[in-house]
């Protein structure tokens, strides 16, 4: 696998990234395509069939399955070899969960055991911790689940009201306090508690064993989708806690919640990702196989549309989500080479890439959800009955938007993240951003015409970058510590920041492709990469429009939105053909093939 100079975090904005540098999913090893597989067939043999089971949270049914997902070691996937797990790299445990996200809401137990559940505890917990915990939740006897959120505290965390109270004895702790929303709560036998000792002002963790007593459930909440997770609300009542069982130092709660958070992001990414080809693949089945006026519905042209529309996000959004867990790979792979210990060295990388996880995460929900839609849309009235698999695709997608931190707040942290980066000098956002200012006062020079496809498609992602650096630019300066209360242009730059890196991704993946291809063998995807690239260039231009119509005005107005009508122009492309393109051969091979 390559591992030439990646960019760092964040970089992607100010520097060209080398096609040649990324990591696409048409690399896959053989390993990594044999784990693949164990994960399909482990969803088509043991979820698929059993789904009904699942949904009507049958006692003791999905725990079951754990046990049988902990048997083949798809809970172990990145657990060390030493702890009882594969130690494989991110990139082949994104894999993992990508497949994996096709299991509806068995995705989420098996997510929040393997991720929430036992992250914390791998990354932050100490040797004994590790020992004790680690291989028993690798192999699934041990079921995990996390307790952060609290009825009074959602996206603001660090608020909670769960308390902690050291013993005169000093051994250990009582807690008491409620949590909410707790995925596995109905089975697990280990949680992560968050809860402030005595008036700290930040949060502990604490891994709790439901044999410590103390602990009590509400019944399972009545969900709109997931229904096969159980969740619950939990509450503990003076539930005594030895002091060895608090995780990493006191008062670093909330730290461990935000790095597992980041690492939540972009698995989140991925798992949206098989969720959407298990939904195109159904589209694309009923689709063939409805007829009406006399012939199958995926002759007309609106719903080849609708298909082309669907794998094209789906291959843009997976694009970027292995482009980025390579870069963590590197970053991992470079700090152990420092002499950092691999936990440590695993954090940091994620947290290096952590405005390209709230990118992904925003993407890769999003996407699922237009998909799941369209799905049922191509089913028509059939797609409305809960005997479709989409009826059941389109209620559990919609937690996407709000798992992980809600897209919301996902948007704001992205710019967030970014401008916190360049006042660190970790990144240099103001020198390219005057580098564009002065650009707007001086006479364009438009150069040489792009000699290739390749070529044309990367001078229109550099100018999408400058449109973003000149209206983020702006807006730093101009609003300073105002622009983190003026949330709607927050969003607007981040939707300009999230659309740019994923366009950049999917031409970056093409590329590479037509690298070891050759352009004829992949026309496919060349059509997606230009629509991809064509739709994004209205999309950057409104959301910098409405932008800079907000906080600038007069001559300098007048000036932007000249500069944006120039980095958002585009050449003319036949979306219809390059679409219908897309969705023949979706047609042809009866499932996404891309």
């Amino acid at each position: 696998m390559e591992t030439k100079n990646t960019l760092k975090g964040g970089e992607f904005l100010i520097k060209e990234t080398d096609a040649n540098s990324v990591f696409i999913p048409e690399q896959f090893d053989e390993e990594q395509l044999m784990i693949a597989a164990t994960c399909n067939d482990f969803v088509e043999q043991e979820i698929l069939p059993n789904i009904e089971k699942i949904e009507k949270l049958e006692e003791g049914y999905t725990p079951s399955l754990l046990e049988k997902a902990g048997e083949l070691g798809l809970l172990g996937i990145s657990i060390p070899e030493e702890l009882g797990g594969f130690g494989k790299d991110f990139v082949t445990s994104m894999l993992t969960t990508e497949v994996l996200g096709g299991s509806y809401s068995f995705a989420v137990s098996l997510s929040a055991h393997t991720g929430i559940g036992t992250l914390p505890i791998l990354y932050y917990g100490n040797e004994a911790q590790k020992q004790k915990y680690i291989p028993k939740l690798a192999s699934g006897e041990w079921k995990a689940a996390y307790c952060l959120t609290e009825p009074g505290s959602g996206s603001d965390a660090n608020s909670g009201k769960t308390k902690a109270v050291l013993s005169e004895d000093g051994k250990h702790y009582t807690i008491n306090g409620q949590k909410m929303w707790i995925t596995n709560g109905g089975f697990a036998d280990i949680y992560t508690v968050f809860a402030k000792i005595g008036d700290d002002e930040n949060l502990s963790a604490f891994i709790v064993e439901k044999e410590f007593g103390g602990i009590t459930l509400n019944p399972e909440e009545k969900k709109m989708g997931i229904k096969g997770s159980s969740t619950r609300q939990v509450f503990f009542n003076d539930c005594k806690v030895p002091t060895e069982n608090l995780l990493g130092e006191r008062q670093e709660g909330f730290k461990i919640a935000l790095n597992i958070l980041n690492i939540g992001r972009i698995k989140l990414a991925g798992a949206a990702i098989g969720g959407a080809k298990r939904a195109i693949g159904d589209a694309v089945n009923y689709a063939n196989e409805r007829e009406q006026f006399g012939r199958p519905i995926s002759k007309y042209g609106a719903i080849k549309y609708k298909l082309a529309e669907q794998a094209i996000k789906v291959y843009a959004s997976e694009s970027a989500v292995y482009r980025c867990s390579q870069n963590v790979d590197d970053a991992i792979n470079a700090l152990i080479a420092e002499g950092m210990d691999k936990g440590q060295a695993t954090l940091e990388g994620i947290r290096q890439f952590a405005a390209e996880a709230a990118i992904l995460k925003v993407h890769g929900s999003e996407t699922l959800d237009y998909v799941v839609d369209e799905a049922v849309q191509i089913y028509g009235g059939m797609g409305y009955s809960a005997e479709s698999p989409v009826e059941r695709a389109y209620r559990d997608a919609r937690i996407n938007r709000i798992f992980e931190g809600t897209n919301e707040i996902n948007r704001m942290l992205i710019v967030d993240m970014l401008l916190k980066k360049a006042m660190k000098n970790e990144l240099d956002l103001m020198g390219p951003a005057q580098e564009v200012a002065k650009e707007l006062m001086s006479i364009p020079d438009f150069g040489a015409a792009p000699s290739t496809i390749f070529e044309a498609a990367h001078q229109q992602i550099k100018n999408y970058k400058k449109a973003i650096l000149m209206v983020a630019g702006s807006a730093a300066q101009k609003l300073m510590m105002q622009l983190s209360k003026e949330q709607e242009i927050l969003m607007n730059i981040a939707d300009m920041v999230i659309e740019t890196y994923i366009a950049e991704s999917v031409l970056l993946r093409v590329e590479k492709l037509a690298a070891l291809k050759g352009e004829a063998a992949i026309e496919n995807q060349i059509a997606m990469m230009q629509v991809y690239i064509y739709d994004v260039a209205d999309k950057v231009n409104k959301y910098g429009k409405d932008a800079i119509n907000s906080f600038v005005e007069g001559d300098e107005l007048r000036m932007m939105q000249t500069g944006l009508k120039r980095f958002t122009k585009q050449d003319l492309l036949n979306v219809k053909d390059a679409r219908r393109k897309v969705a023949d051969k979706l047609i042809a091979e009866n499932k996404y093939c891309y």
